[in-house]
């Protein structure tokens, strides 16, 4: 999220196989935390909605309300957990707080039994994720002050520990709440989590320089929004938001999920328009800026319509492994949590020869510019939604539902993905007018807030009760991402010209 020329201490002058010793520290770090977000994750909406094995027995419109708006304020709040990195604490000190803050709030999901302690745990989670997943890896950017290759490379090794962290996660959760129950499930996530938090103090001089101060106390970096009096303003936000857990808790505010879902989304919408209204027509932009933001809110457009679809992986998929689907192998029954490791799995196996093949065309002068592997990805994103519409008409026949069709939805997705989530924040960055580069990562996270958001609205409308509704409803989808995969694709000249170089 932001780079810096941190000097690089001793400790950090000692290397691995050609790379910094601190990167192992994070690595694990990170593996940690993404074992416990992911494997938390696989059982949000699972646990919500049962209501014979200790979950809530909320209805699906519901749980799946929460569980966008939790997945939504995680990517919502990253950068306000930058910014006080940035300012304030030094990504060191806020990666550390905040895998505190997840593994409380974990540890409150496992002992969880009323719904205020549950839903107090996941706050926990959301803010604690802010705090450290933006952090951890400006650390790895801070390892290499060089930057280059070997950056590049340091990275590619530090996202394998992310999807290392996301495929155990599920796979042990996911057995041990079918086996035992949701609550040691949870309770495992938090025990991952602590494990994070131990080995990253326990191996912090590793890191040496890299994170421990604040950007905004090293007078070679000017940093702007920096007030004396903004700890002040952090204790009073952070009092806000204990008083509404207080007003929640008491009762005297009700909780309504799918209201909240209903009015975040339009303020998303809301503050996107107006943000790129002002660039357009009020922050003084030359006419080849102006044209660039054209193209940023064409991506903005397509990154949310693809995550509308995408994330429909941990919501009704979900439900449909848990509820429709045939997940016997002799005598053991797959966890229907299981299936959220796929993606996983995946992008381990394709993200190289994708790499390969971007390199490839590059060589030859056909690498497919950023318009045009949005629309890629949006194509496959849509394209999964006929498969599982497929299978949708199976059960609503009454036959049964392998597990093989969810394996090719997941796969058809993660090459949608694979098209369009890795050059999105670079594209972002590029396109953004240069002084206000630096909001880029905060406009690519508001587009994947809303898409959570618009994927739970989705999900809420699936109606398990009324299986021959249920194709007709995933082909909804299909037609939303074919649509917008088809304007992008029509655009795509017209955005290659406005981007004026831009790759």
């Amino acid at each position: 999220m932001h780079e810096s020329t941190t000097v690089v201490s001793p400790s950090q002058g000692r290397t691995l196989f050609g790379h910094p010793i601190g990167l192992v520290n994070l690595f694990f770090t990170e593996m940690w935390e993404r074992f416990s977000f992911y494997g938390m994750r696989a059982l949000l909406i699972l646990f919500l909605v049962d209501g014979t094995r200790g979950g809530f027995g909320l209805d699906d419109r519901t749980a799946a309300a929460i569980y966008g708006l939790y997945n939504a304020a995680v990517y919502m709040l990253s950068v306000p957990g930058g910014w006080i990195a940035d300012r304030l604490l030094g990504a060191q000190r806020a990666v550390l707080g905040g895998g505190v803050i997840i593994a409380c709030g974990h540890v409150l999901l496992g002992f969880g039994t009323l719904p205020a302690v549950f839903f107090l745990g996941l706050l926990a989670i959301v803010l604690g994720t802010a705090l450290l997943k933006p952090n951890i890896s400006a650390i790895v950017a801070q390892l290499y002050p060089e930057g280059g290759a070997r950056r590049d490379a340091g990275f590619s090794i530090f996202y394998t520990g992310i999807n290392l962290g996301a495929f155990l996660g599920p796979l042990l959760t996911g057995w041990l709440a079918l086996q035992y129950g949701w609550h040691v499930g949870f309770g495992c996530a938090a025990i991952g989590m602590f494990l994070g938090v131990l080995q990253f103090a326990w191996f912090r001089r590793s890191l040496g320089a890299a994170g421990r101060n604040p950007l905004a106390a090293r007078s070679d970096v000017p940093l702007p929004g920096v007030h004396p009096h903004a700890w002040r303003w952090l204790a009073g936000i952070l009092f806000g938001v204990a008083l509404l857990v207080a007003l929640v808790w008491s009762g005297t505010l009700p909780l309504a999920p799918v209201t909240l879902q209903h009015g975040t989304t339009y303020v998303i919408v809301a503050i996107s328009v107006l943000y790129f209204g002002y660039l357009l027509l009020g922050a003084g932009l030359s006419s080849a800026e102006k044209k660039r933001t054209g193209v940023l809110i064409m991506l903005f457009v397509c990154c949310a319509v693809f995550w509308s679809g995408f994330e429909q992986a941990g919501s009704s998929f979900n439900l449909f492994a848990e509820r429709l689907t045939d997940r016997h192998i002799g005598g053991f029954e797959v966890p229907a949590a299981w299936f959220q490791w796929l993606n996983a799995i995946y992008i381990v196996l394709l993200a190289t020869p994708f790499a390969a093949l971007w390199i490839w065309l590059g060589a030859r002068g056909r690498d497919p510019s950023a318009p045009l592997k949005f629309s890629i990805g949006l194509a496959g994103m849509a394209l999964g939604f006929p498969v599982i519409a497929a299978a949708a008409a199976l059960a609503a026949a009454g036959q049964q539902v392998g597990m093989g069709w969810l394996a090719a939805v997941y796969l058809i997705h993660t090459l949608g993905e694979l098209c369009l989530s890795p050059v999105g924040l670079s594209a972002f960055t590029k396109l953004a007018p240069a002084r206000f580069a630096g909001q880029s990562l905060g406009v690519w996270f508001t587009a994947t807030a809303l898409g959570e958001l618009i994927a739970s609205l989705f999900a809420g409308n699936i109606d398990f009760g009324n299986l021959t509704e249920m194709p007709g409803q995933y082909l909804h989808i299909f037609w939303f991402g074919i649509i917008a995969a088809a304007l992008m694709l029509a655009l795509t000249p017209l955005a290659r010209r406005w981007s004026g170089g831009v790759r």
